[in-house]
């Protein structure tokens, strides 16, 4: 599995580079803020969410501290997605959150 550091994400959001982020975090964990431009997925729907993720993309893929992204990161490459986990989710995230 791919991994990426927060600062390596927040550094290409900067970079205005195409980027798609997949938060797996539970709602009313994203309600207290999530990255720009991430699309909340929860870990719990994401098997029955898998048409709303476009397979042609890499997809970074979000939660609170790496562990779930990492299991959502498995499950996807396990469908056929391009995916990257990022390390140590929101809990070290310093970006910018809406």
């Amino acid at each position: 599995m791919k991994t990426m550091t927060t600062k390596e994400v927040q550094e290409m959001l900067e970079n205005k580079q195409a980027v798609s982020l997949i938060d797996v975090r539970e709602t009313e964990e994203v309600a207290a803020g999530k990255i720009p431009r991430a699309v909340n997925i929860p870990l719990s729907l994401l098997e029955f969410r898998l048409q709303d993720i476009d397979k042609s993309k890499e997809h970074t893929i979000v939660c609170r501290s790496g562990n779930r992204s990492g299991q959502a990161a498995r499950f996807l490459e396990s469908r056929g997605f391009h995916v990257i986990n990022m390390d140590g989710g929101m809990l070290e995230w310093n970006g910018p959150i809406e």
